[in-house]
């Protein structure tokens, strides 16, 4: 149960996301670069055209040390907090107060030299670190909500166990990562990730506490994903794009897991799932029955990596232990 510390924690959370939000787009009509034409799907748009040595430095130096500054407080709340509270701990305020500044560090950064981590890494890499967080959290919540229809998948709790221990790490890279991948432009696209990014970040800064463990507030945070992919999609596609993919392959993965963790009645899980078959029925009647199949794509990839990812899980556990014996 959230208490009132708790969710006043996550309001002001969610509002101060907001306003950042609002930032990165005022600042953002400062910024007038001129860019390569697009290129393609793998392409990243938003990088210059002739990269210096300090435009590569500034992003990898901030993204670096906002990566190893996460990771220090993180080992230190396992080792020195280690006990959950309603309020905020010590440790809370410096996780809040660090990560406002490489938020703020990043926008500095970008007004003077713009291009981010994008210049010399895979788009894929960035949509990839946010989807091995997802298939991690269904790893993590096997054994509480189920993986398919509230059916627990057959993984160890070993597996589950490790994963709980050490994915404050992995989320932390995923978030941070993807953070310093893009300029802080204030296109739409972007700003839906930012937003996304401030929540994730937030969640990260806020370990140990009751907020950061409230099955309403993560399961937001593993539905938004649904509303970033498809608004993105649209934009960057149109109405005739790949967005029903998206939309209903996250959707699709709430419905067959996400939803079973928050208490709702069987009554409004059947009225849920429900809903779900009719509208993809309903947008695909339009899109052409023969691309139903754009459904299953996200829900199949997701949850191949859960099974490929307990099995290394697995297999890295036995060989450490087999070492130490």
């Amino acid at each position: 149960m959230l208490t009132k510390t708790g969710r006043s924690v996550l309001v002001w959370g969610v509002l101060g996301s907001a306003a950042l939000t609002g930032a990165v787009w005022l600042l953002g009509q400062r910024l007038h670069v001129a860019l390569l034409p697009d290129q393609g799907a793998s392409w990243y748009y938003w990088k210059l055209p002739e990269p210096t040595v300090w435009t590569r430095v500034s992003a990898w130096l901030g993204y670096a040390a906002h990566q190893v500054a996460s990771w220090w407080l993180i080992y230190l709340a396992q080792t020195r907090v280690r006990r959950y509270t309603t309020g905020l701990h010590r440790l809370n305020v410096v996780a809040l107060a660090v990560n406002g500044a490489f938020i703020g560090l990043h926008v500095v950064q970008t007004q003077l030299f713009y291009d981010g981590l994008a210049q010399d890494v895979s788009i894929f890499s960035s949509q990839g670190s946010v989807v091995l967080l997802l298939v991690v959290v269904l790893l993590m919540e096997n054994r509480r909500r189920g993986l398919l229809l509230a059916r627990p998948a057959p993984i160890s709790a070993e597996v589950v166990r490790i994963a709980r221990r050490y994915h404050g790490y992995l989320f932390s890279w995923a978030a941070i990562y993807t953070f310093w991948y893009h300029p802080m432009e204030s296109t739409s696209g972007h700003l839906i990730g930012f937003f996304y990014m401030f929540l994730l970040l937030l969640q990260s800064s806020l370990m140990f506490t009751t907020a950061h463990t409230n099955r309403w507030w993560t399961l937001t945070l593993e539905v938004l994903v649904a509303v970033h992919g498809t608004l993105v999609a649209v934009m960057n596609s149109g109405p005739n794009g790949l967005w029903p993919m998206f939309f209903f392959g996250f959707v699709a993965i709430f419905v067959l897991t996400q939803m079973h963790g928050v208490g709702f009645s069987v009554r409004t899980r059947w009225w849920i799932a429900g809903w779900f078959v009719v509208a993809a029925l309903a947008v695909y009647s339009w899109r052409g029955l023969g691309r139903i199949d754009e459904v299953v794509r996200i829900p199949a990839v997701e949850y191949l990596l859960v099974a490929v990812l307990a099995a290394l899980v697995w297999a890295v556990a036995r060989t450490v232990r087999a070492t130490r014996r």
